[in-house]
C-alpha cells in the first residue's frame, strides 16, 4: 500500500514537471544588423543617409584637395628667388606651372606682372589668394548645415515616433498593449541615434577641415610676403 502511495505521488510530480515544463515561455533570442535597426526608423532615416553621403563626399573631396595644395617644394621660394635675380622670369612660371598648389599660382601671377607697379602687383597676388580660399572653403557651409541639422532631424523623428504611440495608445483605448507604445519609441530612439551619428561627424570634420585651410592661409600670407620682400631686393643692391 505505501508503495502504491508512493509511485503515485511520484507520478503526479512527474506530470506536474512535464505541465510546468510546457507553460513555461520559450525565449528566443533576437538579434539585428545595423541596416534592419536603421529600417526601423521609417522615413526620417533615408534623410539622413543621403545627408551622411553628402558629408562623406564634401569630407573626401577637401581632404584630397588640401593635401594637393599643401605639398610644395620646400625650396620653392628659393629658386624663385634665384631665377628673378637673374632675370629668368619665364623658368621661374615653368617651375611655378610644375606644382598645383595655391602658393605656386599666386607667385606666378605675381612674376607674370612684374614690370608693373608694386601695388598693381600685390593686388594680384591677393586677389589670386583669395579666389584660392574661396575654392578651398567651397562645400564647407554644407557640411557645417549638416552637422547642425542632422540631430535636428533625429529630433524629429523622436517626436514623430512618440505621437505615434500615443496615437496608437488613444485608438486601443482599453486594450492597451505595451507594444502599442514600445513600436513608437523604438523608432523615436532608431532616429535621434542616426542624427546624432551623422552629426557628430560632420561637426568633426568641418573643424579639422577649417583648421587645415587655416593653415594653408597662412603658408599663402607668408609666401605673399616672402614674394613682395623678393621684388624689393633687386632695388636695394
Amino acid at each position: 500500500m505505501i508503495s502504491y502511495l508512493l509511485q503515485v505521488q511520484a507520478d503526479s510530480l512527474t506530470s506536474a514537471a512535464d505541465v510546468l515544463a510546457n507553460a513555461a515561455p520559450v525565449q528566443q533570442e533576437m538579434s539585428y544588423s545595423l541596416i534592419e535597426m536603421a529600417t526601423k526608423g521609417g522615413w526620417l532615416m533615408i534623410v539622413l543617409l543621403i545627408l551622411s553621403i553628402i558629408a562623406i563626399y564634401i569630407f573626401g573631396q577637401k581632404w584630397w584637395l588640401i593635401s594637393r595644395a599643401g605639398k610644395i617644394d620646400k625650396n620653392f621660394m628659393n629658386d624663385i628667388r634665384d631665377y628673378i635675380h637673374e632675370g629668368k622670369l619665364k623658368s621661374a612660371v615653368t617651375l611655378c606651372e610644375q606644382f598645383d598648389s595655391p602658393i605656386a599660382r599666386l607667385v606666378q601671377k605675381g612674376i607674370e606682372r612684374i614690370g608693373r607697379p608694386l601695388g598693381d602687383i600685390q593686388t594680384a597676388v591677393e586677389n589670386v589668394g583669395n579666389a584660392e580660399v574661396a575654392r578651398l572653403e567651397k562645400g564647407l557651409p554644407l557640411l557645417a548645415t549638416i552637422a547642425g541639422g542632422a540631430p535636428m532631424i533625429g529630433f524629429l523623428g523622436t517626436v514623430i515616433g512618440m505621437v505615434q504611440a500615443f496615437f496608437n495608445m488613444s485608438q486601443a483605448g482599453n486594450n492597451i498593449d505595451i507594444t502599442l507604445l514600445s513600436s513608437g519609441i523604438y523608432t523615436a530612439m532608431i532616429t535621434t541615434v542616426g542624427g546624432l551619428i551623422v552629426g557628430i561627424v560632420a561637426y568633426f570634420g568641418y573643424n579639422w577641415l577649417t583648421s587645415k585651410i587655416s593653415d594653408l592661409v597662412f603658408k599663402m600670407e607668408s609666401a605673399t610676403m616672402d614674394f613682395m620682400d623678393l621684388l624689393h631686393e633687386p632695388a636695394e643692391k
